[in-house]
């Protein structure tokens, strides 16, 4: 008995110096130099990145700016990008020059055809409303000839931020923001089925989510829906996009139209954990050659008052995205 005493306190001391012990430090991965790259990947006025892929080649469309109505760069590799000329060259009739915004192209029927919704000042109403325009090359130049907007309620202070979904079963969405933070209103991102060609609507509109969390300030907008493991996954931005309380947030739903719920916490926000990044948003979310996902979206460059364009891996975490935001330091190249 004395024997099998003295055993069991051995076995307790060993135990309790084992759970003592600290842990050992976790080796920090070294990163091969050729096969890095820094945020931001596009460093000039880049904002409300949209990405299309077109064979081995990515690109990328943006907000006016330097005399551009859509700036357009082409990338094979997500993180070296080439600048082209103004996708969008001529504005059509109904829409006034300049406050061309937030640019949606993607292509129904194979690269035949390249449908670009944007957000453009319409005449009649004088409030921001989303126009189609159509191009047999996805660097453009795209030519809109209707006769007025596409999608326009300017008793919702106008529409803004289109961006396409096509679901597995082939069915094409439009989402769009009404804009009407312009105006003390509401602001609700919509969905509405697209036609098969994307040359018109089917049906009516859904309203998904509007803002109603604290850090949400008194909008949303910027819709990307993305389906991952068989839930829809809403991402947008939120909040003033002209400071470091714009950020980006998601909710999930099991059918396009919802009913969506909000992950509380926000996505990608400000930070100098991995350098600086201010206002983080206008996001798209597109997959790397290696199969990984991105989140591609602007921030400002503090110093120089511009949104840039920036890269970072979209992780999946139990069912839940995840992603930390960079700029300046060495990532692993998509």
């Amino acid at each position: 008995m004395l024997r099998l005493l003295l055993l069991a306190i051995g076995l307790l001391v060993v135990a309790g110096c084992a759970a003592q012990t600290p842990a050992q430090p976790q080796p920090t991965p070294t990163l091969d130099p050729a096969n890095v790259y820094q945020n931001p990947v596009l460093d000039l006025d880049f904002a409300d990145p949209d990405l299309l892929k077109v064979g081995d080649t990515w690109y990328a469309y943006a907000t006016n700016s330097a005399n551009d109505n859509i700036r357009v760069a082409s990338s094979t590799d997500l993180v070296e990008w080439v600048l082209g000329a103004d996708a969008l060259p001529d504005m059509p009739a109904w829409s006034r020059v300049g406050l061309t915004w937030a640019p949606e192209v993607t292509t129904l029927d194979g690269g035949a055809t390249f449908l670009m919704y944007f957000v453009a000042r319409d005449r009649a109403s004088d409030r921001q409303c989303i126009g189609l325009a159509t191009a047999t090359s996805p660097a453009g130049p795209f030519v809109d000839t209707r006769s007025g907007p596409f999608i326009c309620n300017p008793d919702e202070g106008g529409d803004i931020d289109a961006s396409s979904f096509v679901d597995e079963d082939g069915t094409p969405w439009l989402l769009w923001k009404n804009d009407g933070n312009c105006c003390g209103m509401d602001t609700w991102i919509y969905i509405q089925q697209l036609a098969p060609d994307g040359l018109s609507l089917v049906g009516e509109a859904t309203q998904l989510i509007k803002q109603d969390l604290p850090w949400e300030g008194n909008l949303v907008e910027a819709p990307t829906l993305w389906k991952q493991d068989g839930r829809y996954f809403l991402f947008y931005s939120a909040n003033s996009y002209g400071d470091n309380r714009y950020a980006i947030g998601y909710a999930s739903a099991d059918v396009p139209t919802g009913p969506y719920t909000k992950s509380p916490e926000r996505l990608a926000y400000s930070s100098n954990e991995y350098g600086k990044v201010t206002g983080p948003g206008g996001q798209d979310v597109v997959v790397g050659p290696s199969g990984r996902t991105f989140l591609v979206y602007h921030s400002w460059a503090d110093t120089m008052g511009y949104r840039r364009m920036n890269l970072d891996e979209l992780r999946w975490v139990d069912g839940k995205p995840s992603v930390t935001v960079t700029s300046g330091v060495d990532v692993a190249r998509p």
